[in-house]
């Protein structure tokens, strides 16, 4: 049996607000019956839905309230500044408090990032967090890839302190001795910038498995299990990885639509076309999870919907479970042990 959980859920983020996470919610606590839920938001908005009801049967949810929003389009100062009684920022004091063991938010990603870090602060040793996802491969398995976007210009302490983040979270999620590779420009060691060349040397003296310097698409290639880079060169490969997703599925589609004898075709084809879908859905990968702080953070697509956030709040109950602040924490004492050594 699963341990319990108990997750802070900002309500109100995000692009559709409500109806899809409340939705989301209702899936999650009939999927995981060991878990509990904090709705934060507006109550009166939050009781006016029709999926409240079925919420509260479960009796394993309360409503926080929180009568401000972050908006979508609201600059960080402003939200960390001016809306201190906003959803997400009550969520994140949720588990500051030891209330919640972890929180999810679809809200304003520069907003979350201030609003955590001010309100959970950061973990002794790290200097930055970072923002990691999976992302699926040939292997039939995922590949964690950070930083995706919070730290555009990063040092190579920074870029050695993801490896040994995204090493703690991978073992989090079930691998016992995760691969992590430096994304280069080549497998070479005297490939890349000095920038690159001097984090792989300090990744070298990390308490982790580095296997070397990876190429672009050695990432969909399961070469490693966790890649490092910084947030401008992850950030622009994710992106430009779901654009090609969705230019193939667009292609697929036109291709099975061109004449009578291509629609037969994708009719036999289908449950091979379904399965296809079903594995490169970017909604099953979705939910970011922000490494770094004293506390679970995980960041959900705006654009979600409630089955992608479902999957972000399945993300924040594994990293809970599996204590991922706490083996950040022991991972970076072995590493001092490995330096006064």
């Amino acid at each position: 049996m699963t341990s319990p959980v108990r997750l802070a859920v900002d309500c109100m983020g995000g692009d559709h607000g409500l109806p899809v996470t409340l939705a989301a919610c209702l899936e999650f606590l009939q999927r995981d019956l060991n878990a509990s839920l904090l709705l934060v938001g507006r109550e009166p908005d939050i009781r006016a839905s029709v999926l409240f009801a079925r919420l509260q049967a479960s009796t394993r949810v309360e409503i926080v309230h929180a009568p401000e929003l972050v908006e979508m389009s609201d600059p960080p100062a402003v939200a960390l500044r001016s809306k201190r009684q906003s959803s997400m920022r009550l969520a994140f004091e949720q588990v500051s408090l030891g209330h919640a063991h972890g929180a999810v938010s679809a809200g304003n990603t520069g907003a979350l990032m201030a609003i955590s870090r001010n309100v959970l602060k950061t973990i002794e040793g790290i200097d930055r967090p970072a923002i990691a996802t999976f992302i699926p491969n040939r292997s039939g398995s995922s590949t964690l890839m950070l930083d995706l976007g919070a730290n555009v210009d990063c040092s190579a302490e920074h870029l050695a302190q993801f490896g040994l983040m995204g090493s703690a979270l991978a073992m989090a999620m079930g691998v016992e001795q995760p691969r992590v590779g430096l994304l280069n420009v080549g497998e070479e060691v005297i490939k890349g910038n000095e920038l690159v060349k001097q984090a792989a040397e300090q990744l070298r003296q990390m308490p982790i498995h580095f296997i070397g310097n990876v190429e672009g698409n050695d990432v969909f290639k399961g070469v490693a299990d966790v890649v490092v880079c910084d947030g401008f060169v992850g950030n622009v490969a994710l992106k430009t990885s779901e654009g090609v997703a969705q230019m193939l599925g667009a292609f697929l589609k036109e291709e099975f639509r061109r004449s009578l004898f291509s629609r037969l075709a994708a009719l036999i084809a289908s449950p091979v076309l379904r399965a296809f879908v079903r594995r490169v859905d970017h909604r099953r990968y979705n939910g970011a999870v922000l490494l770094g702080l004293r506390g679970v953070v995980v960041k959900s697509h705006g654009s979600a919907d409630a089955y992608g956030f479902r999957h972000a709040l399945d993300r924040a109950a594994e990293a809970a479970r599996h204590r991922l602040v706490e083996r950040i924490t022991e991972s970076l004492a072995a590493r001092s042990g490995l330096v006064n050594a």
